[in-house]
């Protein structure tokens, strides 16, 4: 009898099966039974090809392989449609050098279609859940792409230092670092959200430069577009020199962006619309205010709820709620006027940065980076040549691998004065790979370059951990203190 078995019930029964070293079913607890049968044959309700996949993956973990978030779509017993199953192949013992494959495989996972006995509250909580999963996976492939684009953005600049720029590039290249950068960080938002965190740490930001810079990014909406329906916005800005304040400018521009696009929604036949920054005491305060439509007081007293709305099917009811509530995280308030027909006015203040008197004199200039020898050990192969070509461009020599397991080999064929690794790879995961090497040679720097959600901190496996999208100036720095 499975012990298991006999607890309460949960919401969401997890499948588990083992096979033997020969590949033989040994072990179905109740919940596998119940979906994907006792047949003697464990991959018979699979699909031709999916069953296929399900023997090479299990021969693959035989040998000593870890493989997650395998999605198959087989018929489950007593029912004639398929369901997605996500399963996992974890060997019992995982095989490393010297040491013979596993002796057993285990098999876990999950039904991602919800039962029909399921209430309405359990199949939202297995649809959020399972959205959480797809959501972290996603986060690190976008960081992944994310540190492409910004690592070809940095070489780009230095193609412009070395040969000129005589097209005028340079403002294009700008403006894709601060969208690619805005976009790694509205994934370290979700990545926060995933764990529960807030931001650790504000930066100094001047507000007057960042609603210049809203006004810049949201031209084709307040102009082009109205332009074009024959209507004609006109912009004021009354933006003085205001000290920081102390915030994350991608949160901030977020909340003045979506200030620009409701106040344009309310001026259908065109109008006025201002910006205005003020220093009042020890705060800040940004003003976006338009001549359009207006509001009653009935919804001006509603506008920051969650899920209310008055465009109908054109808003969510979301981006009003969103901003009030980044602009409380910074500790700030928000204020509304308005009136039918009157226009609107939206204010947020927000502390000022603290005075910081440098009194340490100069900052001495950053020594030079030794050449080094670079060991690169990511799956993904345009990480991997973004990393090698900024590191040779800065006179390191750079090997790559592809994989764990190649990374072991190559490590043990050479002696390098850092290794650079990514986490999450198929087969062996960078902190795994990091722990063998560790014990092989513990004088060898590691450097955990990752984008995954949890990214962990520096153990005796890695000496530092970076996130992805990278700055080539961390990686620098972190070259000079472990080297």
């Amino acid at each position: 009898m499975d012990e298991f078995d006999s607890l309460a019930p949960i919401e969401a029964e997890v499948l588990v099966a083992t096979c033997d070293a020969s590949g033989s079913m040994i072990y179905r607890n109740r919940s596998w039974i119940r979906s994907l049968g006792d047949d003697p044959d464990p991959w018979v309700r699979f699909p031709a090809p999916d069953s296929a996949e399900a023997r090479k993956l299990l021969d693959r973990a035989l040998r000593g392989e870890v493989l997650t978030n395998q999605l198959f779509l087989p018929v489950p017993a007593g029912t004639g449609s398929p369901k997605p199953v996500l399963l996992h192949f974890i060997p019992s013992v995982p095989a490393t050098a010297g040491r013979p494959g596993p002796s057993a495989v285990t098999i876990s996972g999950e039904v991602l279609a919800q039962p029909e006995s399921w209430t309405a509250s359990q199949a939202e909580r297995h649809r959020m859940e399972t959205l959480g999963r797809m959501t972290m996976g996603m986060a690190h492939d976008f960081n992944n792409l994310l540190s492409a684009v910004l690592g070809h953005v940095d070489l780009m600049r230095l193609s412009f230092a070395s040969a000129g720029d005589a097209c005028g590039l340079g403002e294009h290249v700008a403006t894709i670092e601060r969208a690619a950068r805005d976009g790694a960080s509205l994934i370290e938002k979700v990545q926060r959200y995933i764990r529960q965190e807030h931001q650790a740490a504000y930066q100094p930001v001047d507000l007057s430069s960042l609603v210049r810079d809203c006004v810049s990014l949201t031209r084709p909406y307040w102009y082009n577009e109205p332009r074009r329906q024959g209507i004609e916005i006109v912009v004021r800005q009354d933006l003085g020199p205001v000290p920081p304040v102390l915030g994350s400018a991608s949160e901030l521009r977020d909340v003045v962006v979506n200030l620009v696009l409701n106040a344009v929604q309310a001026m259908p036949q065109g109008g006025t619309l201002r910006f205005e920054t003020r220093v009042d005491a020890d705060r800040v305060s940004c003003s976006v205010i338009d001549s359009g439509i207006g509001m009653s007081e009935a919804v001006r007293a509603r506008i920051f709820e969650p899920l209310f709305t008055t465009k109908g099917n054109l808003g969510n009811g979301m981006g009003l709620a969103v901003a009030h509530g980044v602009i409380l995280e910074h500790g700030g308030s928000f204020t509304v006027e308005s009136a039918p027909d009157k226009g609107s006015r939206f204010t947020f203040a927000i502390p000022r940065a603290p005075d910081v008197v440098d009194d340490q004199g100069p900052e001495p200039p950053a020594t030079a980076t030794s050449a080094a020898r670079i060991l690169v050990v990511d799956d993904e192969a345009m990480v991997r040549t973004v990393l090698r070509r900024l590191l040779t461009l800065r006179g390191h020599t750079v090997d790559e691998a592809e994989s764990g397991a190649e990374g072991l080999t190559r490590s043990a064929g050479a002696r390098y004065d850092l290794v650079i690794t990514d986490q999450g790879m198929p087969g062996m995961s960078g902190r795994e790979m990091a722990s063998l090497m560790k014990a092989r040679d513990p004088r060898t720097p590691i450097v955990l370059l990752t984008g995954d959600t949890h990214t962990g901190t520096a153990d005796g496996t890695v000496d530092r951990v970076l996130t992805k999208p990278f700055r080539i100036e961390e990686i620098e720095a972190a070259i000079r203190q472990l080297v």
